[in-house]
């Protein structure tokens, strides 16, 4: 799966895994009824269909180098097919899926069109190259190994495997795959697709647990329709809110903000974490360039003049009932956070959409809001 070199092995790792996943999300715009897309389950990237013809296991190589007859991932990925762990009849394909060109003077470029006995040949005219003296050196190559172990297996196994083998060459790297997965879904403005394509890899990545981790048809389609009614073309799209609750370095480094000492002040230190996580999901909120943002903001605005008139009203009540400063201080808190949100046209915006813009009004210094009721 990885490939090529950097100073950071750690990042190289990541981003090779990243592209892994781009593969299988790709294909799980393939998927039909009783489909699925795993990963790591044969390898890199499995296609399982009901029928074992359609099912394909691919094994995905992201390289600049070109693909020769002795370069490891060719001969790594058959030793890989040939283990005894791996049950090739489970697969009607097998591909390796690289970003890699073929060398100029490679004996692969004809392979996917030759027959299984053709492959079985080049590979044995390419091995013959190796000498005694490669053979019995005292210390072998890599790539050697790999040969030697690919070309001692049964020779049957190693025909019936060939014989399923396409090399996928000078495949779309990253940035050219998300541009292809950008382009499938319809009705979507420009502004949201790139929110789509986070909502479909953060998706997949939900999907993987201890034991497995799948893409079943059924649960793929249900959130790409889910992700098309959020992102589709609207009068403006409002920002997903996930009821975030802010981390305790998140918590240290707002709490000299105003709105978090207006908490403090009535001794409801509980509550912090979420106000927080509702604030900075609303300060995200407001940059994102979705579609028709600047009307979001405008609507934002008019919305939280709302809230602060009607709390306004909430607050004179609780002053003119209050006996207890800090007892009813954080019943207004707990009654104006818990309240439904009000109307936004024919929406009803999230509750930490509304919250967040109470704890901002309350950040404001210039709007003299505050929780603190006095008897």
């Amino acid at each position: 799966m990885s490939g090529g070199h950097t100073k950071n092995a750690a990042l190289t790792t990541a981003l090779a895994f990243h592209y892994q996943m781009l593969i299988g999300l790709d294909k799980c715009f393939s998927l039909e009824e009783g489909q699925s897309v795993w990963f790591e389950k044969d390898g890199d990237v499995s296609f399982d269909a009901i029928d074992t013809a359609q099912s394909t296991q691919t094994e995905v190589k992201d390289y600049a180098a070109p693909l020769t007859d002795h370069h490891e991932n060719l001969w790594k990925t058959l030793k890989n097919w040939l283990a005894l762990a791996f049950d090739h009849t489970q697969y009607g394909v097998l591909v390796l899926h690289t970003t890699q060109a073929f060398g100029a003077t490679t004996r692969l470029k004809n392979w996917n069109t030759q027959s299984a006995q053709e492959r079985l040949q080049v590979l044995k005219d390419i091995f013959s190259e190796r000498t005694e003296e490669h053979l019995n050196a005292e210390k072998l190559s890599e790539i050697i190994k790999l040969q030697i172990a690919v070309m001692a297996a049964d020779e049957s196994l190693l025909e019936s495997v060939v014989d399923k083998v396409t090399l996928f060459t000078e495949a779309d790297n990253a940035q050219a795959l998300e541009k292809r997965i950008l382009a499938k879904p319809v009705g979507i403005p420009k502004n949201n697709l790139k929110s789509y394509l986070h909502g479909l890899v953060g998706f997949v990545y939900s999907q993987s647990t201890q034991q497995s981790w799948s893409i079943r048809h059924q649960n793929f389609s249900a959130k790409c329709e889910e992700l098309t009614t959020q992102l589709c073309k609207k009068e403006f799209t409002f920002p997903d809110f996930i009821s975030y609750e802010a981390t305790d370095s998140e918590v240290k480094l707002h709490e000299d903000r105003s709105f978090v000492q207006k908490i403090i002040e009535i001794e409801h230190h509980a509550m912090i974490p979420d106000a927080l996580g509702n604030w900075i999901e609303l300060q995200n909120s407001l940059l994102e360039q979705l579609d028709e943002y600047p009307l979001y903001r405008e609507k934002t605005v008019a919305y939280q003049n709302q809230l602060i008139k009607k709390y306004k009203l909430a607050y004179s009540s609780a002053q003119l009932a209050a006996t207890d400063s800090i007892k009813s201080s954080k019943l207004l808190y707990n009654t104006t956070i818990a309240e439904q949100p009000l109307n936004m046209g024919n929406d009803i915006p999230p509750i930490e959409y509304k919250n967040g813009l109470m704890h901002d009004a309350m950040d404001d210094e210039d709007r003299n809001l505050k929780w603190s009721v006095k008897p």
